[in-house]
Parts: C-alpha cells; sequence; structure tokens
C-alpha cells in the first residue's frame, strides 16, 4: 500500500487531539499504509505511531538529531531515521511519502503544510496533499486562505491542490487518491 506523511503538533494539547492522532493511526494502518511521521514520539506525533502500530501497521520516524531529546525519539519505530537538520527531515519525509496529511498543529506543521502543498502546486511532486480540519480547527485559516484567492494572491489552482475533510475517513481515502 501506500506510504502517508502526517504532519501534526509535537508538543502539548488537549486529549482530543491526541485521540485524533490515534483514531488516525490506527485508520491508516486498518488500511494497510505505512506511517511517516517527524519520528518524535510525544504529544500527537507519539499517540500516532503508537496507535498505527498497536493497529498492526508500519511507522517510520524521521527526526533531526538536536530533537531526539526534545521530541523523545520514537525508538519504536519500524524505522528511525536521525538527520542532520530539519530540511534533510522535511526532505526525507517528503521522498518517503505517497501522500500528506496535517493535522491540527502549530508553526512546525504549518510550515510543513505550506511547503508541501506550494511543492504540489509548482509541480514538484503530484502526492496527494490533505488538510484533516477536525471539529473546525483550520476553519479561520481557511476563510483566510479563501480572502487570499478572492484577493488575487492564491490561485484557484492551488486552492484545488488542498483537500479538506473533516472525516478520518474521507482523509484516509483522499490521501490514496491522486
Amino acid at each position: 500500500m501506500a506510504a502517508i506523511c502526517v504532519y501534526c503538533a509535537s508538543g502539548p494539547v488537549p486529549r482530543r487531539f491526541l485521540d485524533l492522532a490515534a483514531e488516525l493511526g490506527s485508520a491508516l494502518a486498518a488500511a494497510g499504509h505505512t506511517v511517516v511521521s517527524g519520528g518524535g514520539n510525544v504529544s500527537m506525533m507519539g499517540s500516532l505511531a503508537t496507535a498505527a502500530r498497536a493497529a498492526g501497521g508500519t511507522t517510520v520516524g524521521i527526526i533531526p538529531g538536536h530533537l531526539v531529546a526534545r521530541e523523545a525519539a520514537d525508538t519504536d519505530s519500524d524505522e528511525l531515521v536521525i538527520t542532520d537538520t530539519m530540511r534533510e527531515r522535511k526532505r526525507l519525509m517528503e521522498a518517503r511519502a505517497d501522500g500528506f496529511i496535517t493535522l491540527p498543529g502549530g508553526i512546525g506543521t504549518l510550515e510543513e503544510l505550506f511547503e508541501t502543498w506550494t511543492g504540489g502546486f509548482l509541480g514538484e511532486h503530484d502526492k496527494p496533499v490533505v488538510l484533516l480540519d477536525a471539529d473546525g480547527f483550520y476553519q479561520p485559516l481557511l476563510r483566510w486562505f479563501d480572502s487570499l484567492r478572492d484577493d488575487g494572491f492564491v490561485a484557484a489552482a492551488a486552492m484545488d491542490r488542498l483537500q479538506v475533510t473533516g472525516s478520518v475517513a474521507d482523509a484516509v481515502t483522499l490521501v490514496t487518491q491522486q
């Protein structure tokens, strides 16, 4: 099946977000997909990977050496890759993935989403990019995107490259379609 890269929070978040990450990890594993993550075993990243393995899935964690202690490297990962830099981490995550799902997260998660989404729009890859807007988490951002499109700052074709859903099941389906 496919290798799906998931971007999500690595810092303290409310329980509902940990549960969401676990639900996605379980769903990806149940569908036979490998989970590619940032290689941390904390917060949503840890919940995602732990749930995927508990459901019989395979996980690949990619983490820069300087974050091994801070994000508690996922040493239970089926494959743990330690990189020299964040740029190398992101490059390998993109290279190893057949598609991308972004869960709720902060500036690091948003940066990964924007880079992957932009790369797809610019033709650097043709992999699906899915934003999982659970409980309307991303609604303020999506409204801003609409205003950027309306004002001509973002092309409609760029908006079409970002698939948005509020459902874990739909995210798993969308990320494997292209």
